[in-house]
């Protein structure tokens, strides 16, 4: 059955799901993602042909002048996650759930409905591996979709010492693919990937029959994801190595970002200078 308000978009395509990712991860499609912020920056990105769109705690970094994530609020992300929503036709819509708000499984259901019902996302992210088990289990016994962020968290930079490379080491990276596996298990739809070997990303992505999200993760899995601003050329300092500045030789905003959906679509992003070993 269709819906009425979905047929009146005159959309050539129809809005992505969760069931269209996971078609594109059995198919072999490269799966593109950027964050947004506003609804302005949220229509470029979806007319560009973005399949997912992040409402981002990184907004703490970007938008609001931070060192870290950690000062985000679940406020903060329903405000960005409203106005996003507004700007999006096609791209499937994602909020990141800010630094302690989900640190029991009550919490995190309260929240993660705020955020689906006041900010219009379709699926919430949460940082954590093993220790989320029960967490990710609780939401999508609710049928809350929910998207697992394990390699480098940077709502955990304090305790990590810094934003660094993480599975260099072998045991570390058999812990993270028992970590994907069982993340999946409990319920998880997406796997994101943070900051990782190019090899340890294939080796995740093999794991799990979820896509698997790389950002600094290397071109084994099913799809990328930047940082709208890092992309843009926008961020001011030191960048991550896995950036590509996607405005060099672009003529708009436009053209930039399809320039990004474009590479990531055809493999040729990340190349290998965007990637760790």
């Amino acid at each position: 059955m269709a819906y009425k308000q979905l047929q009146q978009r005159g959309m050539p395509l129809p809005p992505v799901t969760v069931s269209t990712l996971r078609g594109m991860k059995a198919d072999g499609e490269p799966i593109a993602c950027l964050t947004a912020y506003d609804a302005s920056f949220a229509a470029i990105v979806d007319a560009a042909g973005t399949d997912m769109v992040l409402v981002g705690d990184s907004l703490g970094m970007v938008i609001q002048g931070h060192d870290t994530t950690v000062p985000v609020t679940v406020a903060d992300i329903i405000y960005h996650c409203r106005v996003v929503a507004r700007g999006l036709r096609r791209a499937f819509l994602m909020a990141d759930m800010p630094f302690m708000s989900y640190t029991t499984p009550v919490q995190a259901l309260e929240n993660a409905v705020r955020m689906m019902q006041e900010g219009g996302a379709m699926m919430v992210k949460l940082e954590g591996g093993l220790g989320q088990l029960r967490i990710v289990e609780h939401l999508a016994q609710h049928d809350i979709p929910v998207c697992a962020h394990i390699g480098l968290k940077p709502q955990s930079v304090h305790k990590l010492g810094g934003f660094r490379v993480q599975g260099r080491e072998q045991a570390q990276a058999l812990r993270m693919i028992e970590e994907a596996s069982a993340l999946e298990r409990a319920g998880a739809d997406v796997i994101l990937l943070e900051c990782v070997p190019s090899e340890l990303g294939q080796a995740v992505r093999d794991a799990v029959g979820v896509p698997v999200i790389g950002i600094g993760a290397g071109p084994g899995v099913d799809g990328q994801i930047l940082v709208l601003y890092d992309m843009l050329g926008i961020t001011q300092g030191r960048l991550p190595r896995f950036v590509r500045n996607f405005m060099q030789g672009a003529d708009s905003l436009a053209s930039a970002c399809e320039a990004y959906v474009q590479a990531v679509k055809e493999g040729s992003y990340p190349a290998p200078e965007h990637c760790f070993s």
